[in-house]
Order: structure tokens, then sequence, then C-alpha cells
């Protein structure tokens, strides 16, 4: 005789109540106040907005933004699999302080990080000073913004490396040194191949992170018009301004740039773990 199987108890409701509250967050928090940003730009004509979009003050403050966003999460790659490395197959005194040090940069308010940044890097600084008589300002230029967004971004590489480097089987980098691998060859051929999908999810964390930072560049940066001005630093200097236009077009062009590079990373992505998966 056979029975019917029981049905298997959920421990949250069902996806048609679940979908409906995620989709109402997801809406509250996320799309409705990309809408207003929108229904905020109703008001511009489309030459209006191409003009103040595209206006060699704010295309030069895009050019700072992404350029340094860039290079700070794409040295970070480097940085942040160091330190997850040393953290995942290491044991040495003070590694849990050094691991809760890691997060530091989520915790700490940003205007702070901002603030202790340039008083280290500014010429009169521990780091800055040795570096001023050289004729290498660290603060106040492009160096500046880029260790800033290094500071906020490296715990996004950490995190998201870490935990795939605990779960890799070092049995196989035994079986390759075995089999005559050496340790650059079994890194390469072996555990790198692992790593990309999270190197690159982190690096697009960093980056999204770094395109949109404010308080902890705006003091570092020197705010010079076409050299140091950041994209959010001239989207709040037109608010203060009564310029709602222009900064509504500023930031609209910030996010459809934005949108597009982190859809290319998150394709670029897939293609790796299919590969490394295949």
């Amino acid at each position: 005789m056979a029975y019917a199987q029981p049905k298997r108890r959920q421990v949250l409701p069902g996806f048609g109540l679940t979908m409906g509250y995620s989709m109402l967050y997801l809406s509250l928090v996320v799309l409705l106040p990309l809408s207003a940003l929108l229904l905020n730009s109703t008001g511009l004509t489309w030459s209006g907005f191409w003009e103040a979009a595209t206006d060699p003050r704010v295309v030069a403050s895009y050019k700072v933004s992404f350029l340094c966003a860039a290079l700070a999460a794409f040295i970070n790659i480097f940085i942040g699999l160091l330190v997850a490395w040393v953290l995942v197959r290491y044991d040495f005194p003070g590694k849990r302080l050094f691991d809760a040090v890691i997060d530091l940069p989520f915790a700490l308010p940003t205007a702070v990080a901002g603030v202790a940044l340039t008083a280290m890097y500014s010429p009169n600084g521990w780091l800055g000073g040795l570096f001023q008589p050289l004729g290498w300002n660290l603060a106040f230029s492009r160096t500046g913004i880029t260790l800033a967004l290094m500071f906020i971004g490296i715990p996004f590489i950490v995190r998201t490396v870490q935990p795939v480097l605990e779960e890799l089987d070092r049995d196989v980098e035994e079986a390759a040194a075995t089999l005559g691998a050496g340790r650059w060859r079994t890194f390469w051929t072996i555990l790198l191949p692992q790593l990309v999908p999270p190197l690159l999810t982190g690096f697009s964390l960093a980056f999204a992170r770094g395109i949109g930072e404010y308080g902890s560049v705006v003091f570092i940066s020197g705010n010079m018009p076409m050299k140091t001005e950041i994209a959010p630093l001239l989207i709040v200097t037109k608010l203060e301004q009564y310029d709602y236009a222009g900064a509504t077009a500023v930031a609209i062009m910030l996010l459809a740039i934005s949108f597009a590079l982190l859809l290319l990373i998150n394709t670029l992505q897939r293609w790796t773990r299919r590969r490394s998966m295949g």
C-alpha cells in the first residue's frame, strides 16, 4: 500500500508571501528612491539634461571618480588576496584582532576616516611628510583619493575571498606537489581559477562603493575643479547652489554609467565561474 509523502514543512511562509514582502521592501528601499530621481528630472529637456551631464567640469569629475575607484579596487585585489591568504592559511598571535580590524572601515564613520587619512597623508602628516621632500603629494591629489578608496574597499575583497579559501581542498594542492608541481604552478593552475569569481565579486563591490564614496574622500581630495573634484561632491555642490536640475542630471548619468559597468563585471564574473566549473 502506497503512502503519500508528507508535505515538507518550510521554515518561512510560502513563495507568494515571501516574494511579496521581498518586492515590497525592495521597492521601498531601492526602486522608489531611484524612481523619484528619474521623476525629478522630468522638468529637464533632453538638450538641457545632456548639457548639464556633459559639462567639462562634470566630465572631469566622472574621470576622477571612476579612474580612482577602479585603480583602488584593482590594487585591493592583490592586497585583499594576500590578507585573506594569511588569515586562512596561518596561525599567529593576535590573529582574531587582525581579522576584526579588517571590518573597521565598515564600522568607522566615513567622515572620521576622511579626517584620519588626511591627517596621516597631508604634507604635515606622518606618512605625507616623508614623501613631501620628494615632491610627491599624497593628500589633496588623485593619489590621496585612491588611498582613501583603498581603505574603504579592502574589506570587500577580503570577505569575499576568505570563505572560498577556507573551503578549498588542500588535498588537491598536496597531490599537485607529489606530481612535481611547484608552488607557483599550483597556485596559477589550481587555486587561481577558483579564486577568480570571488575576486571579481569583491572588485565589483569595492568599485561600486568607491564610485559613490563621499565622506572619506571629500577631505583628502582637495576638491580642486577639473583635477581632484569627485562626482558625488559636485552633486552636493549643485544642491547647495539650488541647481536641482543639474544635480539630478549628474546623478542620473553617474547611476547609468555605474550600472553599465557593474553589469559588464557581473557578466564577466558569470563567464569565469562557468569556465572554472566546466
